[in-house]
């Protein structure tokens, strides 16, 4: 019996001995495709020799010394890497780095909270996010996603979060409605949010610029972040970008909100940041927020014992380093591309994938019951779970979950695989859910 804690305490999980590019190995010697790099973590895939080597350095130098003493080099030049590489406006913006996304949003939040502060805008102490957004599973994080299942539990411990709609085209983009002025009413609904709160009561507004594991990979509509942008900057309230898993080059670009044209305030980074080597997430902070805090108390309200990790740090920015020297940004763009035109040959007509969507090497299918009327598979099919575990039985790891219709009904699956991956990977992975896919639904 294990004494770990575990996700599931009713079923028993391969032991992972070894991983090799693309693969994962267990115990018994079966080899898994990670079709998902975890939750889209392991972008390189494992085992690259140029992250593992700049580990074994740092924790040969120095693995760890606490930042409210002193600062360290890893940490200052992938802060450097990444405020070079951010979008146009960071300027002199800075970056912290905290130990997992969860912890990255909940310090942008707070960041942003102490941004108003040290303005005098005491009473600027409401989020608003999206329904179906995830941010994390620490309370404030929690409290700003919009998955209702994952926030149940905690339901009556959560902060009071406004919320509008998805950009959600597959099932809220009205007949006849153009791409760009279906955008533009699901941007509207925000400052229809900031009024009802009260303009002078918003921080800020978080979102993710492509939808994460709960939605499945949802792209936004044509112009939909320019008027968000447009809204936050009316109101001046500050605009949150959650990268945690759609950033770090996953969409084909460093930075995912770059192929939107506008700029956020605070963007969160994790996951793609430090490729599944070490536990790492950034928060960068642009100029302007920097320099409130300058012109104020001139320091950090916020802080962690592993802020900054000297060995994360090192192992982060020889992972960004090596997508950069190795061209595996527009390696996941050409790549991206061929996974794209392979689910839609094979999917493309079938009667229970409503929809095909993405952006890169983060594509997703969502499932329906009926293809005419979108109805969800009931909760109760366990669609999501069933592909899981039939696909892991056939050797790739995936990313599938429910409720994405209404937060209850609704199964997609995510795929993710490494930047690293071949043509020839890829079509094995689309042909190994071809036959999941036929398993799970044979009994529907």
């Amino acid at each position: 019996m294990s004494a770990l804690l575990q996700r599931s305490l009713r079923s028993e999980l391969p032991t992972i001995v070894r991983g090799e590019g693309p693969y994962l190995f267990d115990s018994e010697g079966k080899r898994y495709f990670d079709g998902s790099c975890g939750a889209a973590v392991s972008c390189l895939g494992h085992s690259h020799p140029r992250v593992i080597e700049a580990i074994r350095r740092q924790v040969g130098e120095v693995a760890y010394a606490h930042t409210s003493f002193f600062t360290n080099e890893p940490a200052e030049r992938l802060a450097a890497h990444l405020i070079d590489r951010a979008p146009e406006g960071f300027g002199a913006g800075r970056v912290l780095f905290v130990g997992s996304g969860s912890e990255g949003v909940e310090t942008a939040l707070k960041l942003a909270r102490q941004y108003w502060v040290e303005r005098g805008d005491m009473q600027r102490d409401r989020f608003i996010a999206r329904d179906m957004a995830y941010h994390g599973n620490t309370l404030g994080a929690l409290s700003a996603g919009g998955h209702k299942v994952r926030r149940a539990p905690y339901a009556t411990m959560l902060m009071d979060v406004g919320r509008i709609p998805a950009c959600y085209p597959y099932r809220l983009q009205e007949t006849g409605e153009t791409e760009e002025a279906f955008g533009r009413r699901m941007a509207d609904h925000l400052e229809s949010e900031i009024n009802r709160i009260g303009p002078d009561r918003v921080a800020g507004f978080i979102a993710e610029p492509v939808s994460g594991a709960t939605l499945g990979c949802v792209p936004p509509a044509a112009g939909y972040f320019r008027r968000i942008r447009e809204i936050c900057d009316k109101y001046d309230i500050l605009l949150i970008a959650d990268e945690v898993m759609c950033g770090m080059g996953r969409t084909g670009t460093l930075f995912a909100i770059e192929q939107e044209d506008v700029c956020p305030d605070i963007i969160i980074v994790a996951k793609g940041l430090g490729a599944g080597f070490q536990p790492i997430a950034g928060v960068l902070a642009r100029q302007s927020v920097v320099e409130a805090i300058e012109a104020g108390s001139g320091a950090l309200a916020n802080g962690h014992t592993y802020m900054s990790h000297a060995v994360a740090c090192a192992g982060s920015l020889a992972a960004l380093e090596a997508i950069e020297e190795e061209g595996l940004l527009a390696r996941v763009t050409e790549l991206g591309a061929h996974l794209r035109a392979g689910l839609e040959s094979r999917f493309g007509q079938h009667a229970n994938v409503g929809d095909i969507r993405g952006r890169g090497l983060f594509q997703a299918m969502e499932f329906v019951a009926d293809r005419e009327t979108k109805t969800p598979f009931p909760s109760a099919f366990g669609l999501a779970a069933r592909i899981k575990s039939t696909a892991l039985a056939h050797g790739l790891v995936t990313y599938p979950s429910a409720g994405c219709a209404d937060g209850v009904n609704g199964d997609h699956l995510l795929l993710a695989p490494p930047y690293i991956s071949t043509e020839e990977q890829i079509d094995r992975m689309i042909d190994i859910c071809d036959t999941v896919i036929k398993e799970c639904l044979q009994d529907q």
